[in-house]
């Protein structure tokens, strides 16, 4: 029965302040989280404001194409212009 008491003893005196100071660091490792979390909600809420313009991205894509396209027309019928166009001599300095 001593033997016993002696050991709850040494349980109590030993090896529950270990395990306090274990469970002490998980706590503050645990709290230590919050702020990371913080900081990545904040940043992925950033970067979700930043998406909101693709749509932008798609109507400006249209234009682009669409500008392109006219560019396109343009010079082609530029070079028909230029191809009906009567040949003139180069221009020659008379004396």
């Amino acid at each position: 029965m001593t033997l016993l008491w002696i050991g709850d003893a040494v349980l109590l005196l030993v090896v529950a302040p270990i395990v306090i100071y274990l469970l002490n660091g998980v706590l503050k490792a645990a709290r230590a989280i919050v702020p990371s979390v913080q900081a990545i909600t904040a940043a992925a809420q950033a970067g979700s404001r930043d998406l909101d313009a693709t749509t932008l991205l798609l109507t400006t894509q249209d234009q682009a194409i669409q500008t392109v396209a006219g560019v396109a027309a343009y010079g082609g019928s530029l070079d028909v212009i230029v191809d009906d166009a009567p040949k003139e001599e180069a221009w020659t300095l008379q004396r």
